[in-house]
Formats: structure tokens, C-alpha cells, sequence
């Protein structure tokens, strides 16, 4: 019976999403969980499109010049949210690079709007670097989001052919300024293995994550979506995924989610249940 009533929850989401000209990173993405977390009502919105102006090898994201924000979005965005009743809320965007603050004043009235419009409602944002300008990010921070996540994804060795345009120094930074502007706001990063990365460099970032106070994490498989796409190096076991989990829990990460087909976004209310 789950099933069914997961392909209907699905076909509901899509619907409104369609209707409203909204879209999520789990259709976007390919993501491996998309029946289990539509079904269940949960759902990571994209806001500002679906165009990305970076080339990270792995995203499934489309990548060209993007059309300007929709300046109703974030009303379309509340319409969704009270439809399907939502408590908690994961907001995240392809990186706009093109936009003259990488779309942080975006991000802030989406959270603004849902913040005063429904009463408890939790959100969390999942922004990119800002290139890094920490102007940027304490425009994000200042409309008070319950967790800043900004993902590193891999090792710094596999930064270029992986994270075109981006830079590992860049987001450490940037995951280090949210905790020194807004300390009480969690903080949470992600890593997609399967690149080519070694146990030893997997252990390195997460200790450079805790240096500058990250307290969620996230540990996935990469799938690769098509031929175009950066090959997969390696495929880790359920066992490597928990040695990793009990690695993360051992250097003071606060919460840690840890397995083949977890994503930085996979099931973020129970991550951050104890909020």
C-alpha cells in the first residue's frame, strides 16, 4: 500500500509545483529518494530557477544564462508550503553568479515571507558561496533561517575537475563567518563520495568542517547522471558509510546522516529534530 499512496503523494507535489511554476532539487537533481520524501510531504524547493551559471561535473543541474528572478516567487513559494502543510522547509538555489549579491536578498525575503506568514514554521536555506562576500551571506543570516547549509561535496584535491568555479578555502570561509555573525544558527555541510577521494583526505575535511564550527553533516553516494558527467571512482559499502558516520560522531559533528543514498537535504527535519 505505501507505494501507492507515495506515487500519489508524488503526483499531488508535482501537480502544484507545475501550477505554480515552482521547482525542487529532488526532480532536478535526479535524487535517489524522491518517491520516499514526496510521498511523506517533504521537499527541497529551488528557488530562482533552474539554471545554474557554474559546471560542477557531477551536478544534473542545466547550465546557460539564467532568466531573472520571479519577484512572486516567494509568494507562490508560502501558497505551496501552507498547501501541503508543511513544518519545516529546505530553500536552496542554483548558483547565480550573475545576480550582483548571488541571489542572497532572494533568499532572505523567501525566508522572511514564510516566517511571518505561518506560525513555527522551521526553514532551512541551502546557499551556495556568495563567491564570497560575506556581505552576501549576512543578508541570508540577518532573516534569522534555522540552519545555513552551504555543501563542500569533496576533498580539496578533486576541487577542479569536480567543483568547477568554486574553491574548498572559499566555503570553510563561508561556513565560518555564519557561526561568527549568527552563532546560534546551525550550521551544516555536506560530502558526496565516489570521486576518487581517499579515506584519509574524507577525514581531513571533516575535521576542517569542525575547525570552523560546522554541526551537521551529511555522507552520500554520487551516482553518476549520465555519460556527460564525472565517472564514479568508487562505490562505498553500507559498513564504509557507518565507520564514516561513527568517525564524524567521534569529532563532535552534532548530528550525522551517513549512507548510500543520503543527500544533503535526505530527511533534514530528523537531522535537525533536536532544534
Amino acid at each position: 500500500m505505501k507505494p501507492i499512496l507515495e506515487l500519489s503523494k508524488t503526483h499531488e507535489i508535482k501537480k502544484l509545483l507545475r501550477s505554480l511554476r515552482l521547482h525542487t532539487v529532488c526532480e532536478e537533481s535526479r535524487c535517489p529518494n524522491i518517491g520516499e520524501c514526496f510521498g511523506s510531504g517533504t521537499a527541497t524547493f529551488m528557488i530562482m530557477g533552474d539554471t545554474c551559471t557554474r559546471a560542477c561535473s557531477f551536478c544534473n543541474l542545466q547550465r546557460g544564462k539564467p532568466l531573472p528572478p520571479d519577484p512572486e516567487e516567494p509568494y507562490k513559494l508560502l501558497h505551496a508550503v501552507k498547501t501541503l502543510k508543511l513544518s519545516y522547509v529546505v530553500l536552496t538555489s542554483p548558483t547565480r553568479d550573475d545576480l550582483s549579491d548571488g541571489g542572497a536578498s532572494y533568499f532572505a525575503k523567501c525566508v522572511r515571507v514564510l516566517k511571518e506568514n505561518i506560525v513555527g514554521i522551521k526553514v532551512e536555506v541551502l546557499v551556495p558561496d556568495f563567491k564570497g562576500d560575506t556581505q552576501a551571506l549576512s543578508k541570508v543570516l540577518s532573516s534569522e533561517p534555522d540552519v545555513l547549509a552551504h555543501n563542500v561535496e569533496t576533498v580539496p584535491r578533486l576541487y577542479d575537475p569536480v567543483r568547477a568555479g568554486s574553491k574548498y578555502e572559499r566555503s570553510l570561509s563561508l561556513l565560518r563567518f555564519s557561526k561568527e555573525l549568527a552563532p546560534h544558527i546551525l550550521t551544516k555541510s555536506a560530502l558526496v563520495l565516489g570521486f576518487g577521494e581517499s579515506l584519509e583526505e574524507i577525514i581531513q575535511v571533516m575535521k576542517d568542517l569542525r575547525a570552523v564550527g560546522c554541526d551537521l553533516l551529511t555522507i552520500g553516494q554520487y551516482y553518476q547522471p549520465s555519460k556527460e558527467h564525472h565517472p564514479v571512482v568508487k562505490y562505498y559499502t553500507e559498513e564504509e558509510f557507518k565507520t564514516l558516520e561513527e568517525l564524524a560522531y567521534s569529532l563532535g559533528f552534532k548530528k550525522v546522516a551517513s549512507g548510500p543514498n543520503v543527500r544533503s537535504s535526505y530527511k533534514a527535519i530528523e537531522l535537525s529534530l533536536f532544534l
